[in-house]
């Protein structure tokens, strides 16, 4: 049996659907997201103990909200003491939120056949922090945790649905494969859906 959805998820998956729906541009829905984002991981409490568990795997990605036109999706990607993702070329835009421990996120231009080159340095970003990708030119992102023992939590938005899409991978020295996400949640615990969220919202 699905468990409700938490208020304060809730609340933030009905902005970002208006959002998405109303907004003109990609870089304005960024700037409101990013907005909107802050406000959820300023609290910790909300996210269900079902999608905060890694489980004993390097990372876990769960799928808490599975938008029916794939217009967009929210998912909590989970990483184990000193676990990382791979570095990937993102082909939608993307909003992170740091819900607990520590991220170290970086963006990197991916040139075919060539070592990734990093566009800015490392950022620690610690819980509360907000950022933003918008795809430029094939680049890409690696986002790791800071810590080796405590686990570290981000809720993201992708501009589409990256739940079985393959995307190309890079590695240190510049090969290349592809990575798929594979959303780890139970069959007791589904995505939230548009039915799960239209009920009444109390501010």
């Amino acid at each position: 049996m699905t468990e409700p959805v938490p208020p304060a998820l809730k609340r933030f998956i009905w902005d970002i659907q208006s959002m998405v729906e109303l907004a003109d541009d990609p870089r304005e829905i960024l700037m409101i997201g990013a907005d909107l984002m802050g406000r959820l991981v300023a609290a910790d409490d909300w996210l269900p103990g079902v999608f905060a568990a890694a489980g004993g795997a390097p990372f876990r990605q769960y799928q808490l909200y599975a938008d029916g036109m794939e217009r967009f999706c929210v998912v909590a990607t989970v990483l184990s003491g000193g676990a990382d993702l791979p570095l990937c070329q993102e082909p939608f835009w993307e909003i992170l939120g740091v819900l607990r421990g520590t991220i170290h996120r970086q963006r990197f231009a991916l040139l075919e056949g060539a070592a990734p080159g990093p566009r800015a340095p490392v950022k620690a970003l610690p819980a509360g922090s907000v950022e933003t990708f918008s795809p430029k030119g094939g680049d890409g992102l690696k986002i790791a945790n800071a810590s080796e023992v405590e686990v570290a939590i981000a809720i993201q938005v992708y501009g589409g649905e990256i739940g079985g899409l393959a995307r190309r991978a890079i590695t240190a020295d510049g090969g290349a494969s592809a990575f798929t996400s594979l959303y780890a949640n139970p069959p007791e615990a589904p995505a939230y859906d548009i039915l799960t969220i239209q009920t009444q919202i109390v501010d």
